[in-house]
């Protein structure tokens, strides 16, 4: 069957529409070292490559009304937002555990350049959140997040309007979940800085006339450093299995 130069136009911009509002959110691409244009060309690369595979579920739908274009536009520029946004938020909640962990043990006080963000970030924070982010990479999370725009047109069809209240219930659950594992990684260092600060806190009391705070501050920042070192490689190994299991599995 022929079909119309301009139907192919718009079923290549609508698929561009979900394809790179997911792009423009995700981790890593979304990344503020990135340049804006690397990131439109990779999305209107994987747009050419994925239009084949997504042909059946685009076109049919195409409609050259702009009563009826406009809506299906914007729903796909929310449905691909939401898609790349599960997975920026997995990835915030690893940003907030790790700033919290090198604020307990006291190596959160000089900020260092961030990986994703533009603002400042502590260099304990940096470091996991590089580490994170190319590990999975490495786990082909990219992969997963284009096989994920492609199942999503069985889920969320293009003649379907955006659903705000399954968006709205996908992004909390997937909130919940994410804070709620990043919480458990860093779990020892809470324990952590809690028994040491009790313990800096009673000592002070004891012998008023010595700084216990200024003096201990190095043995603090060593203790939660070794604690960091033995526990780094499992820390992030869960995480990504986290990451692969909940939000590509969602």
């Amino acid at each position: 069957m022929t079909v119309a130069p301009e139907t192919v136009v718009l079923a290549a911009f609508l698929a561009f529409c979900r394809i790179g509002g997911c792009f423009l959110f995700m981790p890593g691409l979304s990344s503020v070292r990135v340049p804006i244009q690397i990131r439109l060309f990779v999305a209107m690369a994987a747009t050419g490559a994925l239009l084949v595979h997504l042909w059946d579920h685009i076109v049919p739908f195409v409609d050259k009304r702009p009563q009826v274009l406009a809506p299906m536009i914007v729903s796909e520029l929310l449905i691909g937002g939401v898609i790349g946004g599960l997975a920026r938020l997995y990835v915030m909640a690893l940003h907030f555990i790790g700033s919290a962990m090198a604020m307990l043990i006291g190596y959160g006080g000089m900020g260092g350049t961030a990986v994703e963000e533009a603002e400042l970030q502590a260099a304990l924070a940096t470091i996991i959140s590089f580490s994170a982010l190319m590990l999975l990479f490495v786990f082909d999370f990219h992969h997963e997040i284009i096989k994920a725009l492609v199942t999503s047109y069985d889920v969320a069809p293009l003649d379907a309007f955006f659903n705000p209240r399954a968006a709205l219930v996908d992004v909390t659950d997937t909130l919940s979940e994410s804070f709620l594992l990043v919480l458990r990684l860093g779990s020892p260092f809470v324990a952590y800085a809690v028994l040491v600060n009790l313990t800096i806190g009673f000592v002070n009391k004891l012998v008023p006339q010595i700084p216990i705070y200024f003096i201990s501050m190095p043995f603090v920042i060593a203790g939660g450093l070794i604690i960091f070192y033995f526990g780094v490689g499992t820390l992030l190994t869960l995480f990504a299995d986290g990451f692969l299991s909940t939000t590509i599995g969602r």
